[in-house]
């Protein structure tokens, strides 16, 4: 079986709670948190309605090869978490959990992406020589966007559960 790997941060961001769900469920701010270079667009239009079953479509691309892709909400609980699973695209699995809890008068968030490549070997090269400072370096953008829309602090880097690797988290 391919092995999976796990990105994961958590973020305190100084907005209450509703603010700051409100803004990761608004899906046209996918768009402001990811880097340039990917060249990433919503192709459903919006706006879209956030709840389990949406289906969002997007283009981007990768060293200048165009992909699709297709995400299914799978879970939506308004001011709690929210995730997106990969019904089509470049991944052989993709489970993104967004978290939110109060944190005082602040909102703590984790985010966590669970995901495999395809191509059994070869995924496995492809992700240790570029696949998995690929997405460091979009959560890393997509940490400092949050800061830059929402005033949030710098994530911190969350310990692998047992049996799934940490490829892809830095210190």
């Amino acid at each position: 079986m391919p092995q999976t790997h796990r990105l994961a941060r958590v973020q305190s961001i100084a907005r209450p709670l509703p603010e700051v769900f409100a803004f990761f469920a608004d899906a046209s701010n996918l768009e402001v948190i990811t880097p340039p270079f990917l060249r990433f667009r919503i192709v459903t239009p919006l706006p879209i309605e956030m709840r389990e079953g949406a289906r969002i479509d997007y283009s981007l691309s990768l060293w200048g090869a165009p992909l699709r892709w297709r995400t299914l909400i799978t879970c939506y609980e308004p001011n709690r978490r929210f995730v997106d699973e990969q019904e089509a695209g470049p991944y052989a699995y993709w489970h993104h959990r967004h978290e939110f809890e109060a944190e005082g008068s602040g909102t703590r968030m984790t985010d966590e992406v669970t995901y495999r490549l395809p191509f059994g070997a070869l995924g496995s090269l492809v992700h240790s020589l570029w696949v998995e400072r690929q997405l460091a370096t979009i959560f890393d953008y997509r940490a400092q966007a949050i800061v830059r829309e929402l005033g949030a602090p710098a994530p911190r880097i969350v310990s692998p559960a047992p049996g799934v690797s940490n490829e892809g988290a830095r210190p």
